[in-house]
């Protein structure tokens, strides 16, 4: 059981995270919700202990409240920006399960707010560093460091093109590389199942973009060929969670 007297929200308050749950699980009250997200994920960025001690209970109402799945998938999505989160986290395995689960099944559905939705299953999966860069390949970019002579490459895909180019403040991308799109066959995980989740959905133009950036690149300075998957997880990731 928690104790909440001892857990800090995101205002630095105790107990009344609590109380607030046992009102929305008597009833849908819209302002117990809002003031549950000023608390659990302030501004949509600030997460606390008393997030995560949250999850099970938001977990627990997420099956048939929307409100629940969405505010515990925001909390799991930024899980590295609390510094004990992720051992937070794996204290309740068996709920971010059951969420992952209602997420996909969600997916499944098609709903207008797909992409928003498919990052929170890759948070759900452990994917942290995908779940908040991967955009909707309108127009995504990324910046990584070659490994090979660690020179700044900006690497783009969308409708504009599928390149990876050296950002110039006054000429803009510049020495543009086309990009070298990984087979779907070739895919390995994650890049496999996200491939594949998308495919399954409809979602073409996301499943193309996941084969690009898991794809490889040409370095426009130095002409070496990286992995772009490796590359951005080491811009993005401590050493000690790199996962590609």
């Amino acid at each position: 059981m928690t104790d909440w007297t001892q857990v800090v929200d995101a205002h630095g308050a105790v107990g009344r995270v609590p109380l607030l749950l046992d009102h929305v699980e008597r009833e849908e009250v819209p302002e117990a919700w809002e003031e549950l997200w000023d608390r659990l994920c302030l501004h949509g960025e600030t997460v606390s202990a008393a997030s995560f001690a949250a999850l099970p209970r938001l977990a627990a109402l997420a099956p048939t409240c929307a409100q629940a799945l969405e505010l515990a998938s925001a909390i799991v999505r930024r899980t590295l920006r609390y510094p004990d989160g992720e051992a937070l986290l794996a204290g309740c395995p068996n709920e971010v399960a059951r969420l992952r689960e209602l997420v996909d099944q969600r997916l499944r559905t098609r709903p207008a707010d797909y992409n928003r939705l498919f990052g929170d299953l890759l948070a759900l999966a452990g994917q942290y560093h995908w779940s908040t860069s991967m955009g909707d390949f309108a127009d995504d970019f990324y910046a990584v460091s070659c490994p090979g002579c660690e020179a700044e490459v900006t690497i783009a895909v969308g409708d504009h093109g599928c390149y990876a180019a050296i950002r110039d403040w006054d000429r803009g991308d510049i020495e543009r590389r086309t990009l070298r799109p990984a087979p779907a066959e070739e895919l390995r995980d994650p890049g496999r199942w996200m491939h594949a989740t998308a495919g399954r959905d409809g979602q073409q133009r996301l499943a193309e973009g996941i084969r690009y950036v898991f794809g490889r690149a040409e370095c426009p300075a130095c002409a070496s060929v990286f992995n772009i998957a490796e590359a951005h997880t080491t811009a993005n990731l401590p050493p000690a969670l790199e996962t590609y």
